[in-house]
């Protein structure tokens, strides 16, 4: 009932002796998954919460599905096959035998819930065989393990969580497991009106591929020891490869550095156009502003000279002079009809110089306000623009350095380098797409 198990046979990547091509288009995959895939998806949380509480970087485990194969503990997945009959009564060009494949087909629909430890990842129906049987390929598992990772592979605890507890040397975990599952197909055989005839030894169970499974598994070792014949000559070209992947890599990141300094150039020089244009409408702004304020001072002085003349107007004109009084008259008459007149015109004219002094003076304050900003903007398009002529000098600098690498590798040479760069990148982009688009649909 259990195999050694052979996911490449299953599939039909290659065909043994004993099948029938010719019939492989009846066979039925029910699901077919990269083991190193569902090992990510059951294990790398756990693998993560596992290295994060290691102190020793050696601890560490980088890849869970390569430890696990090269260890001895665990294998990396296990195999049932089941089969009804033999090819004498149940032969797959037979009714019986298309009756013994609607079995196994049922008996396949509940295998994954009824065993929710027991990780699924290939399942076929083979018809191109002298017997309909079934392969299942699974990853025992557990969770919550007090040891290694929480969630790590383990035969014996996934068996153990579906109620199968070890007893005896025959009735370990698996042995338990299996006579259940016999069962589950004897039931699924019973309602189909076949009985399941058993022959007495524990060993012996309807679903052994006996003889056929044995050659079999001759055929798939033969067919791996050829496969493996070339091993060394796909190693000396997996090394060309890498070197060539790595020349192809330098060249890459040679080329990434020099577009990168492509870039920064064109961004500078774009930057260095835009800010001398901007400092050039700026020197005009400020040069209006500057004739402006000239004329405002101008103003002022104009303001300035007309209010002196005014005040020399009032120390001579005839009409600002107090005059003498008349005879006989008295005081109050002369301080009525001739002081207080006076008064009230000179407090009329002072009130009037006293708000046009005001204003002079809040003008003069805004005026010199704004002559400092402008001086200080003076002062920072000045160091602004002796910034841009140290970055006029540095790409220039970098743009010769551009044309030496032109003049040392070729024009060609660097525009195939080039083209070769910019495909790399657009892959690379693809990839990046693909993969957010995965994320996003998961």
């Amino acid at each position: 009932m259990t195999g050694k198990g052979s996911v490449n046979h299953n599939s039909r990547k290659f065909h043994a002796k004993n099948t029938d091509p010719e019939r492989s288009y009846l066979n039925i995959e029910y699901i077919n998954e990269n083991i190193e895939d569902v090992y990510h998806e059951l294990f790398d949380e756990a693998l993560a919460r596992y290295n994060e509480k290691q102190s020793r970087k050696d601890r560490c485990i980088d890849n869970y599905y390569e430890k696990i194969r090269a260890g001895k503990q665990e294998k990396t997945f296990h195999e049932i096959i089941l089969q009804i009959g033999d090819k004498d009564n149940m032969g797959a060009k037979t009714e019986d035998g298309q009756l013994a494949a609607k079995i196994l087909n049922e008996y396949m629909q509940d295998f994954q819930q009824r065993n929710p430890t027991l990780r699924v990842f290939s399942a076929y129906l083979h018809m191109d065989e002298a017997t309909p049987h079934l392969h299942i390929d699974f990853i025992p598992y557990t969770t919550e393990s007090k040891r290694g990772l929480d969630t790590r592979v383990s035969l014996k605890q996934a068996l153990s969580a579906l109620a199968f507890k070890g007893g005896t040397r025959r009735e370990t975990e698996l042995n338990q497991w299996v006579a259940a599952e016999k069962k589950q197909l004897a039931a699924v055989m019973e309602r189909h009106g076949i009985e399941w005839e058993q022959k007495g030894t524990h060993e012996k169970h309807l679903s052994v591929l006996d003889f056929e499974k044995q050659e079999r598994e001759k055929e798939v070792a033969g067919l791996e020891k050829a496969i493996s014949g070339g091993k060394d000559e796909l190693q000396d070209i997996q090394m060309q490869q890498t070197k060539a992947v790595q020349e192809t890599e330098q060249i890459r990141q040679e080329l990434s550095e020099l577009f990168i300094t492509n870039d920064l150039l064109r961004e500078q020089t774009e930057t260095l156009t835009q800010d001398k244009e901007k400092l050039l409408s700026d020197n005009e702004k400020l040069e209006r502003q500057q004739k402006k304020l000239q004329q405002e001072i101008e103003k002022m002085s104009i303001s300035k000279t007309v209010m002196e003349q005014n005040i020399r107007a009032y120390d001579e004109d005839k009409e600002w002079q107090l005059p003498e009084p008349g005879a006989f008259m008295s005081a109050k008459t002369y301080r009525d009809k001739k002081a207080l007149s006076l008064v009230e015109r000179l407090k009329d004219v002072i009130k009037e110089l006293t708000i046009r002094c005001i204003h002079l003076m809040e003008q003069v304050k805004k005026l010199t306000t704004k002559i400092n900003m402008q001086e200080e903007k003076i002062e920072y398009l000045t160091d602004r623009a002796m910034g841009q002529r140290m970055v006029i000098d540095r790409l220039q600098e970098q743009a010769a350095d551009l044309g030496r690498l032109k003049q040392y590798f070729g024009e060609e040479r660097v525009q195939s380098i080039v083209e070769q760069s910019k495909n790399i990148e657009r892959a690379e982009k693809a990839a990046k797409r693909s993969r957010r688009l995965h994320e996003m649909t998961r």
